[in-house]
């Protein structure tokens, strides 16, 4: 049985799984690129841009996360992806504002911290200039990052690169809303400049303070968010002399909030993630052996109700049997039902239409749904919301 829980960080949506208890070998093996493929999957699988496994640490750091792309691959960070962790450790574990997790990734420690309103702050520590640490064979530039002009489809584009444990380019743009992305991403992403791939981000600048950028990830493709290429996109544009050391970064996904600190050399990124739901997808021997134990069930079932008279019309009281001296005799009690996982084996129709045991609770879900209006129905949602965010804000116990 494979649990899991899906966060989303501005539309960058990951599975994260807990394996900081278990081994190695139990945490590890298995998640074959095949499988993240499958989990991945929007149509025939979860659906998600990635997977997250949150690791015991190899390095002294109190946990470690291997992050793994939509397409298999494993890249060094991701910027939404450990705020997305932070805020699965601190819902599963029940930590308030101020918990920091020192991080242990392909790309160094890295230590995000649990906010106020709830949102995640993440010191991403400095950004590798150098074309051999992006890595890149863009020489160094006369801004002091790796730059040059590269010709994409008869096109030539002015670029610069930077690393934050994973490579970027930037590329500034005059009218991003015009911008073939799915023309261009995919080129740059496998540019002979990158010898490890890249991420691919298209900028516009809107004042020195406000940037506006779009996403194509390395691995992943188009998404509505990435934090490291936010990180990197400002780290660019300022050496480029076109934004500030602070700047919103907006992107398809939602706007983040990203600092690249004079004093320490450290880029900083403020931003949302937030819980969409939890899972659990069974082991195939699993599945196969409650069909093979629902199928049993289902040939018996004729046989057994042979055994007992029909039961009374609905509303009439049953009548007692008797003896052969005429004396009324105690009724057997039914044989209780056998418990059917119906999400399971039921998926191609209900096996047994005339004894279904989930029929009373879907009766009880029907019966609400005819007797409550919408303004009812958007009440009770609203308030399991609050009740959630409230546990999260106050800690366990402290939630109305």
């Amino acid at each position: 049985m494979l649990q899991f829980s899906k966060y989303q960080g501005l539309g960058n949506d990951f599975l994260l799984i807990d394996g900081r208890q278990a081994s190695h070998d139990d945490s590890e093996a298995g998640l074959a690129p095949e499988l993240v493929r499958q989990l991945c999957d929007r149509r025939f699988g979860v659906g998600g841009d990635g997977v997250i496994l949150a690791l015991p640490s190899q390095a002294g750091g109190e946990l470690r996360m291997r992050i793994f792309n939509a397409d298999g691959s494993e890249p060094e960070m991701c910027g939404n992806g450990i705020r997305c962790l932070a805020r699965f450790l601190a819902d599963r574990d029940g930590d308030g504002p101020g918990r920091r997790w020192q991080v242990d990734t392909l790309a160094g420690r890295i230590v995000p911290e649990l906010l106020g309103d709830g949102s995640i702050r993440v010191d991403m520590g400095p950004p590798f200039l150098e074309p051999a640490t992006v890595p890149t064979t863009l020489p160094l530039g006369p801004a002091g990052l790796p730059q040059g002009e590269l010709a994409l489809d008869g096109e030539v584009f002015a670029v610069a690169a930077a690393g934050m444990g994973n490579p970027h380019v930037v590329v500034p743009v005059e009218d991003l809303a015009d911008f073939d992305l799915e023309r261009f991403g995919p080129l740059l992403e496998v540019h002979p400049s990158f010898p490890a791939k890249t991420n691919v981000h298209f900028v516009q600048v809107l004042a020195p303070d406000h940037l506006v950028m779009r996403v194509w990830e390395r691995g992943a493709g188009p998404t509505l968010a990435c934090g490291t290429g936010a990180c990197a996109t400002l780290v660019a544009c300022h050496c480029l002399g076109l934004a500030e050391r602070r700047a919103r970064v907006d992107l398809p996904g939602g706007p983040l909030q990203i600092h690249w600190d004079a004093t320490t050399g450290h880029v900083i990124m403020d931003g949302p993630a937030e819980h969409v739901f939890d899972g659990a997808i069974p082991s195939a021997e699993a599945v196969q052996e409650a069909r093979r134990q629902a199928a049993g069930a289902s040939q018996e079932q004729p046989a057994m109700a042979s055994e007992f008279a029909p039961g009374p019309a609905f509303g009439a009281a049953p009548e007692p049997a008797s003896d052969q001296a005429g004396a009324q005799a105690p009724a057997e009690p039914a044989p209780a039902a056998e418990t059917i996982q119906c999400a399971v084996v039921c998926v191609n129709g209900c096996i047994r239409p005339d004894a279904c045991p989930s029929a009373e609770a879907r009766a009880k879900v029907a019966a609400l749904l005819a007797g409550s209006s919408l303004d009812d129905l958007v009440a009770i949602a609203s308030h399991s919301l609050e009740s959630r965010i409230r546990s999260r804000i106050s800690g366990p116990g402290e939630a109305s």
